[in-house]
């Protein structure tokens, strides 16, 4: 996502994934979302899963389904929020979960069916 965040702490396991993320706090994205209290878009995040769980499957995807996404908490560019993926393969593609937390605190979640694009 051009520069927009960097990867940190990267813990590979059998179907699952697990980051620190860093966001580029002078990244244009966060001049318009939103000028004077910067957030990160809801849609990066979801973005984000996507662009981890293709690198770690090596294969383009594109989001089917999204049974369940839950935008708990603000993620502000100075928060580094840890990164869980998990997932199951099935005959059309992969059943996935993904947590953003911070210190313990659930900041987005979102449960989907990605398949191959």
């Amino acid at each position: 996502m051009n520069n927009f965040y960097t990867i940190k702490d990267e813990q590979r396991g059998e179907n699952s994934f697990s980051c620190k993320v860093s966001f580029d706090a002078s990244h244009d994205i966060f001049k318009g979302h939103f000028p004077d209290q910067p957030v990160v878009p809801g849609v990066c995040m979801m973005e984000i899963v996507k662009e981890l769980l293709q690198k770690q499957i090596g294969k383009k995807l594109w989001l089917r389904n999204a049974g369940n996404v839950k935008f708990l908490q603000l993620i502000t560019p100075d928060v580094e929020p840890v990164i869980n993926i998990s997932w199951n393969e099935g005959d059309n593609g992969y059943n996935v979960n993904a947590f953003f937390n911070n210190n313990a605190v659930v900041l987005f979640k979102l449960t989907g069916h990605y398949e191959l694009n």
